[in-house]
């Protein structure tokens, strides 16, 4: 059984037909059959069923071209481990990030990455902090930029920054001229939050807990709202449906006609971004390029942190 067999029976399964598969691995109709031929004889399996104008699988073909292609993935891994060892920062970086930090750092940091490393492109992964968690553990991703707490898995951390939290508020609404509020002010007013999963709508709930109390059947008018997106959110706040708490980092640098962003009183409610990968990660040299990268952005408002 050679890693050449394995990819030509991958190769038929996933075109269903032997000629173009055949022509995917670059190689004659003939040669491709007699390979696949030999290695059914050599397992004593049928793996595909011949058929007059599409190949299919046995249930025992596809068992085995899942192993195979297992198989094909882990032998593509040694090289990438060569690699790496010439060049730690060779090969992509496979990066998850929260909801609520994504679309207010990805841009800059991808074009800082770029700029910096681009022989380590960043193969990016949006989630939720528990899905990302989970993606880490099993090895789907390398590393995660995520907001503290989460709970202690073992992980790696390096602190990015702390990032304030800010009231957004209708321009017209009543306390849109102060220049500072209160997490009391707030409890009279319609608050708009981020729906469950969301780790930022944990940490709003810390700053205003009355707000914990309200459900989507709660009576009158003083409820709360769920939204997927801040983005989303604000839209609504702007059009007079209420008001939010937001990070720092996701207030324009422009103002904006119809949404006002006012700092709360000292202390100032805030979360700190870290970024984690498994102790068991050994492109240590990515990792810090990846903190480079981070630190050249602008980060306005925020408090960088070192390790």
């Amino acid at each position: 059984m050679t890693l050449t067999e394995l990819r030509y029976i991958v190769a038929v399964a996933r075109e269903r037909h032997f000629g173009r598969a055949a022509e995917a691995c670059f190689v004659s109709q003939p040669t491709l059959s007699v390979a696949i031929k030999k290695l059914e004889e050599e397992l004593d399996v049928k793996i595909f069923e011949r058929g007059s104008s599409e190949v299919s699988m046995t249930p025992l073909g596809e068992a085995i071209v899942r192993q195979a292609q297992s198989v094909i993935e882990q032998a593509q891994g040694i090289r990438e481990i060569a690699k790496r060892g010439k060049d730690p920062l060779a090969g992509p970086l496979r990066l998850g990030i929260i909801y609520t930090i994504g679309p207010y750092l990805l841009p800059e940091l991808v074009k800082n990455a770029i700029e910096q490393t681009p022989q380590m492109p960043l193969m990016l992964q949006e989630n939720f902090t528990v899905k990302l968690l989970d993606m880490l553990r099993t090895g789907e991703i390398d590393c995660a930029i995520m907001a503290e707490p989460f709970p202690d898995t073992g992980l790696a951390l390096a602190p990015l920054y702390d990032e304030p939290f800010m009231v957004a508020m209708p321009a017209s609404h009543p306390l849109a001229g102060r220049s500072h509020i209160s997490s009391q002010e707030l409890k009279q007013e319609t608050m708009l939050l981020l729906g469950t999963g969301h780790c930022f709508r944990d940490h709003v709930l810390e700053v205003c807990p009355e707000f914990a109390r309200f459900s989507s059947d709660t009576e009158g008018i003083k409820k709360s709202f769920e939204g997927s997106s801040l983005e989303t959110i604000k839209h609504m706040v702007a059009s007079g449906m209420g008001i939010t708490v937001v990070p720092g980092l996701s207030v324009p640098a422009t103002p904006q006609p119809h949404l006002v962003h006012v700092p709360f009183e000292a202390p100032v409610p805030m979360r700190r971004v870290v970024l984690a990968w498994r102790r068991s990660f050994t492109r240590y040299e990515a990792i810090a390029a990846l903190r480079n990268a981070i630190y050249a952005c602008a980060l306005p408002g925020v408090v960088r942190l070192s390790a």
